[in-house]
């Protein structure tokens, strides 16, 4: 498998540290807020790798931080009237339950805290100082980027960029402007905790190097996140955990692009920022799961109603040759299996196979999937064996979970109302009630559901 690394910007080999273990980081939510659709793509295209890397084989080590203590986190407590902590559990638990709606592998997902890790957070900053990177100032410690010859490999900025990109606050305190705090001292009524520097609270980028060391070891296999997060947290990460251990301290960068929304920036100030709850009012989130999946992960891609509703098409087309298959598996004799059939859904595996090793490339790997349905859909009926339909369906529901989608029974995917519809007109038909059949078709039609009438009783499928 070849991955971008952004670090390189070449795509690479992926060879692990160890064999046949991953080990991730992905950065995760601050945890202020709903998360948005851009959170939710490098959150979908992440547990995608992570599912691809279990399809291959391997053990995955996977860890996904929470941010708890943050400038963020601090105004919205005071805005909300509540403590850091409360408003920091109140907002883990919608993260949890929008990402499960995602059908991101959360059973399988390490979240430190950043609370949890103070202790560990002030001996890595003490020993930064001790070594000469970390210089303090009446309770307030920087890491002091000059002293590394390589600082902005990562984002590959020169020093003058660095300075000018940073956006930092202004502080006479730094002896460079990119200088970047690691520890903050204490301000009236913000969490605090005790240190060799008097009361105080973490730096944002040292908190994910210090997670990272403590779960995963001094060198990582991937880091990730979204392509925002370049410069300056991953950049200040890379800083911060390499002048201390001397070692890389990731092997492989990945960075997704980011969401637009009506081909426009997604902000705040111009009103289009959609939280994935408010999507999930509206549509079921493996829509959403299927639509960030559908393009490649590095480059933007476009949130519209337009978009979406593609997507909602598109994964229905899927859903329905999986249907296909379950039917014929009900009414199929036994048989051989066709082995001709049987070699060109193979071909169907490698070329989603051979799109996924090439740097994730799920928009081809959906296209592979697309081509199998078309193929049953064109070749298979009630005299194909069930052992050439199981062989289909095995290989469809096996590859449909790398991606995360169709893992929907036939139940969930149609409403009761609509299947007490489609059960009166069978029994309207059955006596001969014909006129009354043709007006529940009709309503059915207007709902987006076609019945067809086979020997094997109604047959429906959305239109």
């Amino acid at each position: 498998m070849k991955i971008y690394n952004t670090l390189t910007r070449q795509k690479e080999e992926f060879i692990p540290i160890e064999e046949n273990k991953v080990k991730m980081y992905v950065c995760g939510p601050t945890v202020y807020n709903y998360i948005h659709v851009g959170n939710a793509r490098p959150a979908v295209i992440f547990d995608t790798l992570r599912r691809y890397f279990k399809y291959k084989g391997y053990e995955v080590l996977y860890v996904v931080n929470f941010t708890d203590i943050d400038d963020k986190l601090i105004n919205k407590a005071i805005e909300e009237g509540t403590t850091v902590t409360k408003l920091a559990e109140k907002y883990i638990h919608e993260y949890i339950t929008d990402v499960k709606g995602l059908n991101i592998l959360e059973s399988e997902t390490i979240h430190p805290r950043a609370t949890e890790h103070i202790g560990n957070i002030i001996k890595f900053v003490k020993e930064l100082e001790n070594k000469g990177f970390a210089y303090n100032v009446e309770g307030n410690v920087y890491f002091d980027t000059s002293k590394l010859e390589d600082y902005g490999k990562l984002s590959k900025k020169n020093m003058e960029d660095l300075i000018s990109g940073a956006r930092v606050e202004v502080s006479d305190e730094k002896k460079t402007p990119s200088d970047f705090a690691l520890w903050k001292k204490e301000k009236v009524g913000e969490p605090s905790w005790g240190s060799p520097w008097g009361k105080g609270r973490p730096g944002w980028h040292i908190e994910c190097s210090v997670m990272a060391r403590e779960i995963l070891g001094d060198t990582i296999d991937i880091h990730a996140g979204g392509e925002d997060l370049q410069f300056p947290h991953h950049e200040n990460e890379i800083a911060q955990s390499e002048a201390l251990t001397g070692k890389p301290f990731a092997h492989y960068w990945m960075h997704n692009g980011m969401i637009n929304v009506e081909n426009q920036k997604m902000s705040k100030s111009l009103n289009n920022f959609f939280t994935v709850r408010d999507v999930s009012i509206e549509y079921d989130l493996e829509i959403l799961r299927f639509f960030i999946l559908s393009g490649h992960y590095r480059k933007p891609i476009n949130y519209s109603r337009e978009t979406i509703k593609q997507a909602e098409a598109s994964l229905q087309r899927l859903y329905n040759g999986k249907k296909k298959l379950l039917s014929l598996l009900e009414t199929a004799s036994e048989g051989v299996l066709d082995n001709e059939i049987s070699s060109k859904l193979s071909q169907f595996r490698d070329q989603f196979e051979s799109a996924m090793d090439d740097d994730l490339n799920t928009a081809d790997a959906v296209t592979a999937l697309f081509e199998l349905v078309r193929y049953v859909n064109s070749y298979f009926n009630e005299f194909t064996s069930k052992e050439t339909v199981g062989c289909a369906y095995e290989i469809l529901t096996k590859l449909a979970d790398v991606l995360g989608i169709l893992y929907k029974t036939t139940e969930e995917e149609i409403s009761e109302e609509v299947m007490a519809l489609i059960n009166e007109r069978s029994e309207a038909r059955k006596q001969k009630d014909f006129a009354r059949a043709d007006i529940l078709r009709d309503k059915l039609l207007q709902l987006g559901i076609e019945v067809e009438d086979t020997r094997d009783g109604a047959k429906w499928k959305r239109i």
